[in-house]
């Protein structure tokens, strides 16, 4: 069984460890620009932010900074990073390779393909909800959840951990392209909807196929191909 992939801040609760919930509003506030690249963020406004002591967000800068969305500078704080183009092409690239590996185990028959076909309806009713409130944050949540869930699907535990690590990285991507480009979203979701019967139906060289193109129309616009 595979549990849903989730960004931190859908699966942060009341419950959960203080400096965990700090560390996923802080990383929501980044995704939405909210604290925008260049920004020097402290520990104090983790800590204002939350009416919590200093020590938590210590640990919440420590968790920002392994999701690569600030870079720590020392007596000072953290520096809200950027998104670079090689960045960009690097992250989608990694995403690309783990998806296209899921499909082909999908093709070999390794797969639980109604535990898939499930979860990935799911994450598509997310977005087509997201699509219709203007939810920019869902709609990037649930991309995420959609190509990680495919990569899931083969059953690789390492890159699952990765994925998990990125996955705030990746959400900014999405998020980024669809603030910029709201006319692109019905298309993304036409898109994620055509991935998923080529990937349900184990067709790998289809799937290896759209998913460039995909990246490539999404994210480089007027680049080609990948």
């Amino acid at each position: 069984m595979h549990s849903r992939p989730t960004l931190p801040w859908e699966r942060a609760d009341d419950r959960g460890p203080l400096a965990a919930r700090m560390a996923a509003d802080a990383a929501r506030a980044v995704v939405e620009r909210r604290y925008p690249a260049g920004m020097l963020l402290t520990e104090a406004d983790l800590a204002v932010a939350t009416g919590a002591s200093r020590t938590p967000a210590r640990e919440a800068m420590l968790q920002l900074e392994a999701w690569g969305l600030v870079r720590l500078a020392p007596k000072k704080g953290a520096v809200v990073t950027a998104v670079t183009v090689e960045e960009r092409r690097d992250l989608l690239a990694a995403r690309a390779m783990f998806e296209i590996e899921a499909v082909a185990v999908i093709a070999r028959g390794d797969a639980d393909l109604a535990a898939l076909a499930a979860d990935i309806d799911d994450s598509l009713r997310r977005q087509r909800t997201a699509l219709e409130r203007g939810d920019l944050v869902g709609f990037a949540g649930g991309d995420y959840a959609f190509h990680a869930r495919i990569i899931a699907s083969g059953g690789n535990a390492v890159v699952g951990r990765l994925l998990d690590t990125l996955g705030p990285r990746l959400a900014r991507l999405t998020h980024e392209v669809v603030l910029e480009r709201p006319d692109r979203l019905a298309t993304l979701l036409a898109e994620h909807e055509e991935l998923a019967e080529r990937a349900g139906s184990g067709d790998a060289v289809g799937f290896a196929e759209l998913v460039r193109r995909h990246i490539a129309a999404g994210h480089f616009p007027g680049a080609g191909p990948a």
